[in-house]
């Protein structure tokens, strides 16, 4: 202990095994260094003493098995200032039971188990998990590095039932990829808190903004980040365009149920949907049966099929021309799912080739994937109910928030 948490002003008494409710323990008895004052709670200098309070105990890393725990009598001291007032301990958090070394050990198991898992393993509740959780977290955002952001990622991520979103903001530079910001909604104002956050001198210094097409997103980037080169996420490009096809296949299976001839499109959702490359041999063989019939949704198929190239290409000019082309043909397949969405891209069209101007820039597929993480994350932390919940654990697995240099769980 004296090697792996040091306590200054303070020295460690007799160790010895006793049997509690929770199973075997280790207690360690603290004492304070001879000659040494104690520290003021309120103003932090050191005063005369007063008196002593009973022993109390606060619980440490559990070692080997058994749980740890350190005993000491607090003391009191007579402050000119402050008056009659509890002494300050280096190793605790206020009025905590919890060490603030176990505070961090569990908070980093918490990264790796659900919190009651984490709980359960460490023979503590649940509660004490959060708070140790939510102490990581407070400590982390006031400690962490704005600086030197240059690409972001915003999106919403759907939380609850009942259409509640949240609003979350990541950096998805090639060297630094983490959570930046989480507001409640997808308004204009969730969007704007972020932006309030970092600062005129931080947001002048982002290069690159990646979104989807939702207005409050493109209003804010625009007022507030115009230097930006704002690019439309490809994810949410072709995730509209899937819906288009699947509205359209889904819209020819009724017609043709309702004419009296054969849904031969039924059961082929997903391989319309998939890439070429990744059916498998049955799919195959049925796709090439789906393609020798003059249906819409076959044409609506070939179109994007066709549209996938437009990723390809290495110039604005390039993809501007490729995209005036693919619109025409979608305005003239007389399918209202397709049209809609060339509008869509007609609308979208200097965003869209923003794609070309960063291409390699920044991290582009880094915002759907901390999605997926994000969804895991609120997963593995279930029983909460409130935002402020989910705002921590979020921050808490995707934030790569900084930790402490002197953390005793890793001495090993």
């Amino acid at each position: 202990l004296r090697k792996v948490h040091p306590i200054k002003g303070f020295v460690y008494g007799t160790a010895e095994f006793c049997s509690t409710r929770r199973g075997k323990s280790i207690r360690v008895t603290v004492q304070p260094r001879a000659g040494c004052k104690a520290v003021c709670g309120g103003c932090g200098i050191k005063r005369a003493g007063y008196d002593t309070l009973p022993l109390r105990e606060f619980s440490f890393v559990p070692l080997w098995g058994f749980l740890v725990c350190l005993v000491y009598a607090t003391r009191r001291v007579d402050c000119p200032k402050c008056g009659i007032k509890t002494e300050l301990l280096p190793w605790a958090l206020g009025k905590s039971p919890m060490t603030e070394a176990y505070t961090w050990f569990l908070a980093s198991w918490a990264k790796a188990l659900s919190w009651r898992e984490t709980a359960t393993r460490f023979c503590t509740i649940w509660d004490a998990v959060f708070r140790a959780v939510d102490h990581a977290v407070t400590w982390g955002l006031e400690h962490r590095n704005l600086d030197n952001i240059k690409s972001i990622g915003v999106d919403e991520l759907s939380w609850k039932k009942g259409h509640k979103y949240l609003t979350v903001v990541y950096q998805i530079d090639h060297g630094c990829r983490r959570l930046l910001y989480v507001a409640r909604d997808r308004t204009i104002a969730s969007f704007n808190g972020f932006f309030d956050m970092l600062g005129p001198t931080r947001t002048q210094r982002i290069e690159f903004v990646a979104s989807d097409m939702w207005r409050a997103f493109l209003k804010v980037v625009k007022t507030r980040c115009g230097q930006a080169v704002h690019v439309l996420d490809r994810f949410h490009v072709m995730q509209i365009l899937s819906k288009a096809i699947d509205e359209t296949r889904r819209a020819e299976v009724r017609a043709l149920r309702a004419a009296g001839r054969s849904p031969i499109l039924t059961k082929t959702r997903w391989i319309l949907l998939k890439r070429p490359k990744n059916l498998k041999r049955k799919e195959k063989v049925r796709l090439a049966e789906l393609v020798t019939w003059n249906l819409r949704t076959v044409r609506a198929y070939l179109l994007k099929e066709q549209f996938q190239h437009f990723w390809s290409y290495t110039s604005v000019w390039g993809g501007r021309r490729f995209l005036k082309e693919w619109i025409a043909m979608a305005m003239r397949s007389r399918t209202e799912p397709l049209k809609k969405f060339a509008q869509t891209l007609r609308a979208h069209k200097p965003q869209l080739l923003n794609w070309f101007r960063a291409r390699g820039a920044f991290a582009a597929g880094a915002t759907e994937g901390f999605n997926n993480k994000a969804r895991i994350t609120t997963r593995k932390a279930y029983g909460f109910r409130s935002y402020e919940h989910v705002r921590i654990a979020l921050y808490h697995g995707l934030g790569n928030l900084p930790e402490p240099s002197w953390l005793t769980y890793r001495f090993f």
